[in-house]
């Protein structure tokens, strides 16, 4: 049996804790500076991230303009109430407690794309899944918002808003996708239980329920398809 260094100890440590300590951030940003050695680091460690055909598809646009960052947050608020609109009284209820960006308060936005074309027409590995680009920039993120906690900065993903209005507003040329809209920055804390949690929208569902062996089983049922 190979035992693990100390120091090998310590990474996985430093990975699980990053891992299980990452929340989807709100309301706490400080708005106080970024180092830009870390800033340097994050953005490598997203950059580092797996993807199909070594296309790396992503890009990362930095938003620090107050005037780009206050016209999403009025098509954000815009979109907000159409999400509003649609759920019925008691959900609405819930809803209206929760904070859906921290745009304006976070030090800055960094928006990530994905460019289906690069790499083409040949992309070895998705002839076959033509949305494998699409979950190589999702894999960035993902390393992106790690290593932004590993670095003490909280990270909030801002979801409400339509593609073509994100496009126009940066500028981002045609057959380029905005992918996530993301706000990083310092924080004075990260909540012990994610926000939707917190106000009631969902609850977690315990780890046995997601795994299946062999063949989907419905797990409600204790049946097999």
């Amino acid at each position: 049996m190979v035992v693990p260094s100390v120091s090998a100890e310590r990474t996985l440590t430093s990975l699980y804790e990053a891992i299980h300590r990452r929340r989807d951030v709100r309301g706490q940003f400080t708005g106080a500076p970024i180092d830009p050695e870390a800033l340097e680091r994050v953005l490598a460690a997203a950059h580092a991230a797996p993807s199909v055909g070594l296309t790396q598809p992503w890009d990362f646009v930095l938003v620090s303009d107050v005037a780009t960052k206050r016209a999403f947050v009025d098509h954000v608020s815009t979109e907000r109430d159409v999400f509003a609109a649609s759920l019925p009284p008691e959900r609405a209820s819930v809803f209206a407690n929760i904070k859906i960006d921290g745009v304006m308060e976070s030090t800055l936005s960094i928006v990530v794309t994905y460019d289906p074309a690069r790499g083409a027409p040949a992309i070895l590995g998705r002839h076959a899944i033509a949305d494998a680009g699409l979950y190589s920039v999702c894999l960035a993120i993902q390393n992106l918002w790690l290593a932004a906690t590993a670095e003490g900065l909280g990270v909030g993903w801002v979801s409400f808003y339509r593609e073509g209005f994100l496009s126009e507003l940066l500028g981002i040329p045609d057959g380029i996708r905005p992918v996530a809209w993301l706000c990083i920055g310092p924080v004075s804390h990260l909540e012990e239980t994610p926000d939707l949690e917190r106000h009631g929208w969902r609850q977690r569902r315990p780890l046995s329920e997601a795994i299946h062996h062999d063949r989907w089983t419905d797990k409600a049922r204790g049946l097999e398809n």
